[in-house]
């Protein structure tokens, strides 16, 4: 099977969509499909190129900008030409709020059996996207709708309806991230956050309840805290952490590849993610199945695979954060129970169950853009 992957944002850019496709497009070349990625991403330091191999992969570069590169109205007429030219069998595109390539080629469902996937929450938006549906007639369009999450796919049924959505989850292979707990300080609890250090990820927030958990823990408790990631609001976590004397007990180590996340969280006690517009929470499903209690907002898609009081706790409100943080820091016993249920029970999003939905989709897309034609779809 020929499958074209479309996305606004992939590697070198890092983040959990970006992670997300690739490992969905490398374990769909193993199982013997034809796979390509076209991206309005630009690579590492090279020059626009028709295409670049990474990992057995085809990816298509439609333009070397480095601002705003989804943008640029010839990558958009470049990607839906490579698209017409393609000769592929099933379109996945991937789609956020700013994902200029992604509508684009979404108009094209008429034409190509087209999966569309909604990484993120759109309810805060949802005005501008009624707008522009008035010109794209989205539901018309014979395009599967996905979403990463129940909570994701709510604003895009109101969108899209009468179409459905189905939910169509990231992946992860649980026993990748499982690791065996290193021994530790007693008096010391280390908490972890990955992310991007963007506004939506809230990293600021963070450090707002990382500051207050710690003035709130007894006597002979300390709090550790390393926050891996990059992006556009490091200069002001840096300032603030300067400001609050915080640079002692809290680490901004930068992008980290997988294994040294690995052993991070072999030395942790507890994984927090305060982004309230969370889709999925890829990093906080890694850490869950490494075995780490996760401290989450309520309102994003992390509970989904976070039952709050089992697998971690989730939260409707930052200060609510800071005190769940404190509670699993002085409660020894039930963060462990919590640990051994994660690295016990495996979540329900593992890749072969993905795979297996994803087949799904795109057998569903292929047959309703051409009625009576058999695909035979590997997961």
């Amino acid at each position: 099977m020929r499958i074209a992957h479309v996305t606004d944002f992939y590697l070198p850019r890092l983040g959990g969509v970006e992670m997300h496709i690739h490992d969905l497009a490398v374990r769909q070349r193993s199982a013997g499909h034809h796979v390509e990625v076209i991206t309005s991403s630009p690579g590492p330091g090279v020059d626009r190129r028709e295409h670049e191999e990474d990992d057995r992969l085809h990816v298509h570069r439609l333009t070397d900008a480095e601002m705003f590169p989804w943008a640029r109205p010839a990558a958009l007429r470049a990607g839906r030409g490579r698209l017409r030219e393609g000769g592929y069998d099933v379109v996945h595109v991937h789609a956020g709020p700013l994902t200029p390539l992604a509508y684009a080629a979404t108009a094209l469902a008429a034409d190509l059996p087209t999966v569309v996937t909604m990484h993120s929450l759109i309810s805060y938006v949802e005005p501008a996207f009624r707008l522009l549906n008035k010109s794209m007639h989205w539901a018309s369009l014979p395009a599967v709708w996905t979403a990463v999450s129940d909570v994701a796919a709510e604003p895009l049924r109101r969108l899209v309806d009468p179409a459905p959505v189905h939910v169509l989850p990231n992946g992860i292979d649980a026993t990748e991230w499982r690791v065996e707990p290193l021994p530790r300080d007693p008096g010391e609890v280390l908490v972890v956050a990955v992310g991007r250090f963007a506004a939506r990820k809230r990293p600021v927030h963070l450090l707002r309840v990382l500051r207050r958990a710690s003035e709130q823990l007894p006597p002979g408790t300390r709090l550790k805290a390393v926050i891996v990631g990059e992006g556009p609001k490091r200069p002001v976590m840096e300032r603030y952490l300067r400001h609050h004397g915080m640079t002692e007990w809290v680490s901004l180590p930068g992008r980290l590849p997988r294994a040294e996340i690995r052993s991070l969280f072999a030395r942790a006690d507890l994984f927090v993610a305060p982004a309230i517009l969370e889709s999925f929470g890829i990093a906080a499903l890694e850490a869950r199945s490494a075995g780490l209690p996760v401290v989450a907002r309520s309102e994003g898609g992390i509970g989904e695979f976070v039952t709050d009081g089992l697998e971690g706790i989730l939260a409707d409100s930052d200060g609510a954060m800071s005190d769940a943080i404190v509670r699993l820091a002085t409660d020894l016993a039930w963060r462990e129970e919590m640990a051994v249920r994660n690295r016990t029970i495996p979540p329900s999003v593992a890749w072969p169950e993905v795979l297996d939905r994803t087949a799904e989709m795109y057998e569903l897309a292929s047959n309703r853009l051409r009625p009576g034609r058999t695909y035979r779809v590997v997961g």
